[in-house]
Order: C-alpha cells, then structure tokens, then sequence
C-alpha cells in the first residue's frame, strides 16, 4: 500500500522525485505522454446537461482511462512520463461522490508501466474554482505538490497551479508563494544551459490568440500577459495545458501554447486521446492521438525516427 501511495506522491518538496540526479545533462532526444480531463464523472452529467451536477456515474471514464494507460503501456521505446493536466475528477471538493472518484482512477492509473512516472497537474475540479488552504492541502495528500520543478534528460519543466492565477481571493498567500517560487525557478532556467524549458498548466494562457478575451477556458489578459513574459524572457517555448476539453492551439512570439483534449467527456468534435510530445535538441514536435490509434497502430515512423537521431 505505501508503494502504492508513492506513485501518486512523488511531487514533494516542490519537485518530482522519480529520476536520476543526472537529468540535467542532455543525452538524446526523448518523449513524454499528455493527458487532460479523464474527469471522472462528467459525461454523464454533460450528457443530462446538468455540468454542475457532480456526477454520480462514471463507468464510461473507467474504460477510456483503461484504453489510456493500456497504449502507454504498449509503446517501445517507453516514454519518459505521463503528465495527467489536471481535472483528474468531476466532483468538487466536499462533493458526495470526489473520495470513490479518486480512488477508481488511482485504480485504473496504478497499473501503468512502473518505469513510466506519472506526473500530476491540479485542475479546477481538484482544487475547487475558488480554491482554499484546505482544498489546495487535501489535493496536495492525494496527488502531491501543487506545483513543483523536474528535470529530465537536460530539458526543465515547470508545473503551476493555473487555479491560483484564476482565482486566489480565499488563498492570496499561497498565490504570492507560488509568485516567488516561479520567479526562482524562472531566474534558474534563464541561467541554466538547459535545451528547452517546458510548462505544465491546467488552464490555458489563452487558446488561440494571446489578446483573446478573457472567459472560462482561459486566464484573465493582465495575468495572462505578465505570465506570457515571464515566460518569454525565461526561454519557455511550450505550455501544455487541458481544460478546454479540445484541441486548440496558439503562439505568442516564440511561446507556443498547446491545449489538449480530453481522455474523457469531449465537448467539441475531437476524440477521447492522448499527445505524444517529442523533444530533440533543435525543437519540440507533438501530435494528439486518438486513444483508438495509439492502442491499434502506435506513433507512426515519421515521429520514432525523430526519437531515434543521435
């Protein structure tokens, strides 16, 4: 049981602990997984159009979550991890149904590869649309640190808690002590010869236009602008986010913004998949996949080739 809570709780003390010291020194190209919003309980209250509804069902999630781990678990060579972008669950905290959600799916995700980390990343249902002390502690008991920096293969990645830039008003300290660790970390990858710098959110800068206006699916212009620079002068070059439950995609000078759509419940005409991120030395090249693709017919040969150069 304590290995078990391990694999959910290796984001602690602000980083992941599941690789080697040696991860800051570039080797080879390498890839990771993407998933967003397995969000156990939402298709069946989207389906009775009643969103608010915590669901009290989720059956269909299980089985897509399944199919998920099951084509991870398939590809050769494995990829470096598997980063969940946030809404894990569709219950809310304090909602009736948010304890059996959590541990059906750390059910389904236990069985993924153990060589293949799994990387967590909050989202408005996991830590509430206003979140608190009490909300931001009982996810960090589930799942780990809510944010939190790793290194692998030479390549820095960044994991923030988008909830705090959208709403902070009953939390503002916890905000400003994410402010200043970002600013840390930030200061490190300016310096650090690292090849590339990456961004795990839950919720997107914006999704195709960085002066968009602002609404649910993505962060306010002013905290949007000042991150986007931040961003920017640090060498960032992506952010993956989810949320948006579609695929969507935007730049901001050499930032690319990339949203993913979900494992589960679909609100646009994309399928329930995954994103395969693949990093070289020069650049980072991705593709979303449907679940029923990657299980049947895995990363097609354009992409392996790109994986395998010296």
């Amino acid at each position: 049981m304590a290995e078990e809570r391990d694999v959910f709780l290796r984001a602690r003390g602000r980083t992941l602990r599941a690789f080697r010291q040696d991860e800051c020194q570039w080797k080879a190209p390498f890839y990771f997984i993407q998933g967003a919003d397995p969000q156990f309980g939402l298709m069946k209250a989207w389906a009775l159009g009643d969103c608010k509804n915590e669901g009290d069902e989720w059956e269909e999630e299980i089985k897509l979550t399944e199919q998920a781990v099951q084509a991870i678990n398939q590809l050769d060579p494995k990829p470096k991890f598997f980063v969940l972008c946030g809404d894990l669950i569709h219950g809310m905290p304090g909602s009736q149904w948010r304890k059996d959600q959590e541990q059906d799916l750390k059910n389904v995700l236990k069985n993924i590869d153990g060589d293949i980390p799994l990387v967590f990343v909050s989202g408005n249902h996991d830590l509430g649309n206003t979140p608190t002390p009490e909300t931001i502690d009982d996810y960090c008991k589930q799942w780990g640190d809510d944010y939190f920096s790793f290194w692998v293969g030479g390549v820095f990645f960044l994991v923030l808690n988008s909830q705090l830039y959208f709403d902070s008003s009953k939390c503002p300290e916890l905000k400003k002590a994410q402010d200043e660790w970002l600013d840390a970390q930030l200061d490190v990858a300016e310096k650090q010869k690292c090849k590339h710098v990456i961004v795990f959110q839950h919720i997107p800068l914006f999704l195709q236009n960085p002066d968009e206006d602002h609404d649910y699916f993505n962060l306010e212009k002013s905290v949007r602008h000042e991150l986007m620079e931040k961003f920017h002068k640090a060498g960032i070059k992506a952010v993956f986010s989810g949320h948006y439950h579609r695929n969507a995609r935007g730049s901001y000078k050499d930032l690319e913004m990339v949203i993913s759509s979900a494992i589960g419940c679909q609100l646009g005409e994309d399928t329930h998949g995954l994103r395969v991120v693949i990093v070289t030395a020069e650049k980072i090249v991705h593709k979303y996949y449907s679940l029923n693709d990657l299980s049947s017919q895995g990363i097609e040969e354009e992409l392996m080739a790109l994986i395998k150069q010296n």
